[in-house]
C-alpha cells in the first residue's frame, strides 16, 4: 500500500514540528545548563582542604594563569620558629643560611628572619610562590605542618572547570562559599 502524497506531506510535516520541538528543548536544557554553572561560580569558589592536599606540585603546573592562583600560606600559630626549618631548607643543608642552594624553595619565596636564638620566622613572598608545594611537603613530613596551599581569589578567576581540580590526585579542591573562602590549617586538620 502506498501512502497518498498528503499522507506523505503529513508526516514529513510532523517530522519537522517534532524536530523543532526537540531542539527547542534541548536548548533549553543548554541555557539552564549554563546558567545554572554561572550562578554556581558566583555563589561559590575552589578552594584546597589542606587535609586532603598530598602537596603533588600540580598546582604550580595545572592552573591556567601563567603563575598559580595557589600561594603557600603560613600559619604562624602552629609554627615552631626552628632554626632548622624543614620548609625552608634543602633536607641536609650544605648551611643553615640564607644561600639559595641551601633553600628548598625554586624561587626563594620564603623569607627567613632571625628572631633571637635559636628561633626564626618564616614569611611567604606571596608574589614570587608558584603553589610547587616543595615546603608544605618538608614541613609536614618533618615538622609540625604550618605551611599549606591555598586559592587566593585575587588572582582566581573562578574557572567553572577548574584544570587543577580536575587533575588534583587527592580530591582536595572543592567549592566553597564565596562568603567563607579560605580553609585554614588547624592543629584538628590531621
Amino acid at each position: 500500500m502506498n501512502p497518498s502524497p498528503r499522507s506523505e506531506a503529513v508526516t514529513r510535516r510532523q517530522f519537522f514540528r517534532n524536530g523543532a520541538r526537540l531542539a527547542a528543548v534541548t536548548g533549553l536544557g543548554t541555557l539552564a545548563g549554563v546558567l545554572t554553572g554561572h550562578s554556581q561560580a558566583k555563589t561559590t569558589v575552589w578552594q584546597i582542604d589542606p587535609a586532603k592536599c598530598l602537596r603533588c606540585d600540580r598546582c604550580a603546573t595545572h592552573c591556567v594563569l601563567e603563575q598559580s592562583a595557589v600561594k603557600c600560606v603560613h600559619a604562624h600559630a602552629l609554627c615552631g620558629y626552628c632554626q632548622l626549618c624543614t620548609g625552608y631548607f634543602n633536607p641536609e643543608p650544605n648551611d643553615l643560611t640564607t644561600a639559595a642552594e641551601n633553600q628548598l624553595c625554586p624561587t626563594a619565596a620564603i623569607q627567613r628572619t632571625f628572631v633571637e636564638d635559636p628561633y626564626y620566622e618564616y614569611n611567604i613572598d606571596e608574589k614570587l610562590c608558584i603553589g610547587c608545594a616543595k615546603c608544605v611537603e618538608g614541613c609536614n613530613r618533618f615538622g609540625n605542618g604550618s605551611l599549606f596551599l591555598q586559592v587566593r581569589h585575587d588572582r582566581c578567576v573562578n574557572c567553572n572547570e577548574c584544570s587543577i581540580a580536575i587533575g588534583c590526585p587527592g580530591d582536595a579542591f572543592r567549592r566553597v562559599p564565596v562568603d567563607q573562602p579560605y580553609l585554614l590549617k588547624t592543629t584538628h586538620a590531621h
